[in-house]
């Protein structure tokens, strides 16, 4: 039996949540599974409908964390455990057992000063530990300069569920909503600055002028959403720019389907960086090419100038051209073709493959 630690699951949505949903899923199939998950609300509807066990923990953030260390190690003096799998170096740290673990890195938790307080504490865990699996060549790069050693890591890139058919209703929606408008950008990311959505619509600006029938279809909810929605009035990109949030994932796979590029050329903001982005692969998935930033993990999900491109997320112009280029030549729709088949590799039955070397 294998035990999978995870601060994010499902029903709760998110990249990470899908991660974590998608590994169990596909361990299951291969090896008896327990989940030991943070508490939500609405989560027996979820959890009933899932072949393996999943034991829920509520209560405050510190308490939280104390209370499930103590049910997993009693858990594991109690049944027979082969090894641990977590998504944060947090969950495993006060986790007292001799069986083989296993910790999943993404790049921002790991992103501390090397000698401090926090930065010693990663590698108190993450040193000891049989396997630390980085999303990236970038995320295994910046562990490697934190101090973590690198005989412990490797590079296994995130996975994604292969597509289902496009929702009939949904596909018709989206073309009554988007009637004409052409070409058609989209983002679908929480509003933070990593994500850069303030670049992008300073270039669509510019863009407007050259394409008038141009959209940008904006997907998600955060921190920031008040003070794009307040630049897009300044920009006068009223007519140009749709916000959308609480959508279901039929509306949002059909937007992405019936988009032309998807954009979202990250930096790197403070400590938060891109690991990965598994929604560059989800966008490849529908013959949608990318335009991701060069600051992280994007180059392992992009093929630069073969399924999308890499660009100085930092540099207007950069952003602009990337855009141009794309849009004037309608190269999208050969970058578009190509990510449909790149991308493929990431599908779980592919990923699960390089998780069984490990964990054998």
């Amino acid at each position: 039996m294998y035990l999978v630690i995870t601060r994010a699951f499902p029903p709760e949505l998110g990249g990470m949540q899908s991660l974590m949903w998608g590994l169990t899923k596909e361990m299951s199939k291969n090896f008896m599974v327990k989940v030991f998950a943070d508490y939500q609300e609405n989560h027996k509807k979820f959890d009933n409908k899932e072949s393996f066990s999943i034991e829920r923990v509520g209560g405050i953030k510190f308490l939280r964390k104390i209370r499930k260390a103590q049910l997993i190690n009693e858990f594991i003096k109690e049944n027979k455990v082969q090894g641990i799998i977590a998504d944060h170096w947090k969950s495993l740290e006060l986790i007292k057992t001799d069986k083989k673990k296993y910790c999943l890195i993404h790049g921002k938790e790991i992103n501390h000063p090397k000698e401090s307080s926090l930065n010693k504490r990663i590698l108190g865990v993450l040193n000891n530990v049989q396997k630390v699996i980085a999303n990236s060549e970038f995320t295994k790069q910046l562990a490697v300069e934190k101090g973590i050693l690198e005989e412990k890591l490797v590079v296994i890139n995130p996975g994604v569920d292969q597509v289902k058919e496009l929702n009939k209703k949904s596909l018709e929606k989206v073309e009554s909503l988007l009637k004409i408008k052409s070409p058609r950008l989209i983002t679908v990311s929480r509003f933070d600055k990593r994500k850069n959505h303030e670049k992008i619509l300073m270039a669509l600006r510019n863009l407007k002028q050259k394409y008038p029938d141009i959209v940008y279809i904006c997907i998600g909810y955060g921190d920031e959403e008040s003070n794009l929605k307040k630049l897009v009035n300044e920009l006068e990109l009223n007519t140009q720019v749709m916000f959308f949030k609480d959508i279901s994932i039929d509306l949002k796979n059909a937007l992405i389907a019936k988009s032309d590029i998807f954009v979202m050329p990250s930096i790197i903001h403070k400590k938060s960086v891109e690991g990965f982005g598994i929604v560059y692969i989800e966008a490849g998935q529908y013959g949608v090419p990318s335009i991701g930033g060069k600051d992280g993990g994007a180059s392992d999900a992009i093929n630069h100038n073969k399924t999308g491109l890499i660009c100085d997320g930092n540099d207007l112009n950069e952003i602009y051209s990337s855009l141009d280029s794309l849009i004037e030549s309608k190269k999208y729709i050969e970058l578009g073709k190509n990510a449909k088949e790149y991308v493929s590799k990431f599908q779980w039955k592919n990923i699960i493959e390089e998780y069984k070397k490990i964990l054998n």
